[in-house]
């Protein structure tokens, strides 16, 4: 039973789908030659189409081409008569009558239309894709502190005690230099003089007295 009905559901899916997947019927337009003209005078078909032309008039008529991606040339055609000609090579036809040049016309050849796209048929449902594994977290590592050697008595020295080259001036500096900044009062040096020579003479007179 469950075959029967799925042979039947295929059944009714190739009925279904048939028209969509058959290749377009080419098309067969006609032009009627009446009246010493073409009617219509400006016809638009696809590649592959055929294009009828009937004559009515008691005249003959023809249809030739004047500019054309494929010349043709029909017979005369007397009334009551049809020819036809499938186009395959898309472009502007233009043609006239040999017969009567003033009956002009036209016929615009457009590209085939793509065929449809196939339905899209029904799949079930894809399985969930599985989740790939987690990779590991990656954490820190987590480093001791590393106890730091004491600094040693050198080091010590070298950080506390101020290194002696750039050093303070000496005393002799600074004695110099107030010595080169003091100047001698001459007043005091002919004091000094005249103390001296006092004293040189009355060291003279004692020394004669005794």
């Amino acid at each position: 039973m469950k075959r029967f009905f799925a042979l039947l559901a295929v059944a009714v899916l190739c009925l279904l789908t048939a028209p969509l997947m058959a290749p377009a019927a080419a098309a067969t337009q006609t032009v009627m030659m009446q009246d010493y003209a073409y009617a219509p005078a400006s016809l638009t078909v696809h590649v592959g189409d055929t294009v009828t032309w009937i004559q009515h008039d008691t005249a003959p008529h023809d249809v030739v081409t004047t500019s054309a991606p494929v010349a043709f040339r029909s017979p005369q055609l007397s009334q009551g008569q049809s020819w036809s000609y499938t186009f395959q090579t898309p472009g502007t036809y233009a043609y006239y009558c040999s017969v009567h040049p003033d009956m002009r016309a036209q016929v615009i050849v457009q590209p085939a239309p793509a065929p449809p796209p196939p339905p899209a048929t029904r799949t079930s449902a894809a399985a969930p894709a599985s989740r790939p594994a987690s990779a590991p977290s990656r954490t820190a590592a987590v480093v001791p502190p590393v106890a730091s050697a004491p600094p040693s008595s050198s080091t010590v020295a070298s950080s506390v005690v101020p290194s002696t080259s750039a050093a303070a001036p000496t005393s002799a500096q600074p004695v110099a230099q107030a010595a080169a900044t003091t100047s001698i009062d001459p007043k005091l040096l002919v004091a000094g003089l005249v103390t001296a020579v006092a004293i040189g003479c009355l060291l003279l007179l004692t020394s004669r007295k005794a």
